[in-house]
């Protein structure tokens, strides 16, 4: 009776316009960004061009527009993800722990139940996030990263910048990529613009920022299911050295909200932009830092201006004509920005500002800082933003409560009017309780996991996967200096209670050892989702 209600509460609280019955729904899911990379952490640190620390205020992001959304929608002070990619979109795709989906790592995922090959998203978890828009009633859109198998998610369109992988395909759209080649038996990384060998540390991968891999998902100018872009006379004769992949992607997300939009038909938009991310620099092969620049843009108070990039040259000999930004996480979050600008004004354009949810995110920590580190809250740390202009909040601002990325999929289900069978687990509890009702709490402790470790907190103390033991109770300047407690008897009795807790709670989740593959046969039939 009680989700009854909170469905039903959602719903008003979130009230339609044009006849919808439900509100659009934006989840702009960042790459690799830690917290402390936003402003409105305020944190004293943040990273450099190479990786690692600075109080550098030339290297600091500036966000107006997220600033703005922060504090007139609310933010998270405490959001988690997994340590790494692969397990926290797994996390966010499937609002389920590793325990279930078998995604412990990168490079450590669970066999199928025949024994070959990974274990996919989609059959480990059938209620993935684009089950759950479709079944309440959502037009779904996928665009950016993959990172994973896509045959058996529902989404009605797509347009994709995979990067990993693309480089197997027999069918080139771009020169900027990274292959491996066997030299004298041994496996070589050639830059196969410029065909020579790289000795920079990197890993193969296609270019999905400048000159990129693009794939498009059923799009209605053609009759293929996948179809590699530029696939057109129109197409091809835009694509080029200055073509930025962050911006084809909202290019066709847009034309997605437009066709849905003039049909009064609901949608759900997941944005997995590959926007904080190192990669190769392809524009600047000797370059020093980890994330190429972006076009330049700038802010002048009320709204953005971008310089239209020129590029010219070849094999590895670029000139961008001052049109490109310096190498940096601080640009590429302030490209984030804009397009968050963008997003904005194409809500006011299509009149649906007032009936749309946008959610700003990221899948875990920092490349060079907290990317796949098991250390205190390093990998897990994430930025979260909920807008939802008109649609009466009960939150505006900072929220000193706890979230796991797991939240966001119980969350659409809630909003689409959508109920989980009793017999499938869900790790994810929905935030629509607390973003509507006088709630002050969220969830009593959050998790995270990196291949055999767990990682859990609760509002004062965690445990990382080192097993070391923080006091939690005020954030330090940098986000991350908590004291480790050494001696158990220094702290108050409700620290010790919560780490008791705590220690409660991990055995449901740390299988790795005992149960690291899919079970004999999967999970079995799966009840289908309630539609209420």
């Amino acid at each position: 009776m009680y989700k009854l209600k909170m469905m039903y509460l959602a719903l008003l609280m979130f009230g339609a316009s044009h006849g919808q019955n439900k509100p659009n729904i934006v989840l702009l899911f960042a790459d690799d960004i830690s917290a402390r990379e936003l402003p409105i952490y305020k944190s004293s640190v943040w990273s450099p061009p190479e990786g690692g620390n600075t109080t550098n205020l030339e290297y600091r992001a500036k966000t107006p527009v997220l600033d703005k959304l922060a504090e007139e929608g609310c933010y998270v002070k405490t959001a988690w993800a997994a340590t790494v990619c692969g397990p926290s979109r797994a996390m966010m795709m499937t609002g389920r722990y590793a325990h279930l989906h078998k995604w412990w790592h990168n490079k450590d995922k669970g066999k199928a139940p025949n024994g070959k090959g990974i274990w996919n998203l989609y059959d480990s978890s059938p209620h993935s996030i684009a089950d759950v828009a479709k079944a309440g009633g959502y037009a779904t859109f996928w665009a950016g990263k993959t990172q994973m198998k896509i045959d058996g998610f529902a989404f009605d369109e797509g347009c994709f910048t995979p990067g990993e992988g693309s480089y197997n395909t027999p069918i080139y759209t771009t020169d900027f990529r990274l292959e491996s080649r066997k030299i004298n038996g041994k496996k070589v990384i050639f830059n196969a613009d410029t065909n020579k060998e790289i000795h920079k540390k990197s890993y193969v991968q296609s270019g999905w920022y400048w000159k990129p891999h693009v794939q498009l998902l059923h799009h209605p100018s053609t009759s293929q299911r996948l179809v590699w872009w530029p696939h057109d006379k129109k197409s091809k004769k835009r694509f080029g050295l200055d073509t930025f992949g962050p911006d084809v992607e909202l290019e066709f997300v847009f034309d997605f909200m437009e066709r849905k939009a003039k049909a009064d038909a609901p949608f759900f938009v997941y944005h997995t932009s590959h926007l904080g991310h190192d990669a190769w620099d392809f524009l600047n092969p000797s370059s020093k830092g980890k994330w190429p620049g972006t076009p330049k843009i700038s802010w002048n108070g009320k709204k953005y201006t971008r310089v239209t990039p020129k590029v010219t040259g070849d094999n590895g000999v670029y000139n961008d004509y001052g049109t490109i930004t310096e190498n940096g996480i601080h640009s590429h979050v302030n490209y984030l920005d804009y397009q968050v600008w963008q997003y904005l004004n194409k809500f006011k354009e299509l009149g649906i500002e007032n009936n749309t949810i946008f959610i700003f995110c990221a899948d875990n920590g920092t490349s060079g800082y907290g990317k796949s580190s098991p250390i205190c809250q390093k990998g897990t740390h994430v930025p979260l933003i909920i807008y939802a202009p008109g649609m009466n909040l009960t939150k505006k601002g900072v929220q000193d409560v706890l979230v796991n990325m797991a939240d966001i999929v119980p969350t659409i289900a809630e909003l689409g009017g959508v109920e989980f069978p009793e017999s499938y687990e869900m790790n994810g509890e929905s935030l629509i309780p607390f973003l509507t009702t006088n709630k002050t709490t969220h969830r009593d402790w959050i998790y995270g996991y990196h291949k055999e470790m767990t990682l859990i907190r609760g509002s004062l103390v965690l445990k990382d996967g080192n097993n070391v033991w923080y006091d939690v109770s005020e954030y330090p300047d940098d986000l991350i200096s908590f004291p480790k407690i050494k001696d158990w008897d220094e702290v108050s009795e409700a620290h010790r209670s919560e780490r008791d807790k705590l220690k409660e709670v991990v055995p449901r989740f740390d299988r790795h050892a005992r149960a690291h593959d899919a079970p004999e046969g999967g999970y079995g039939e799966v009840d289908r989702l309630i539609k209420k």
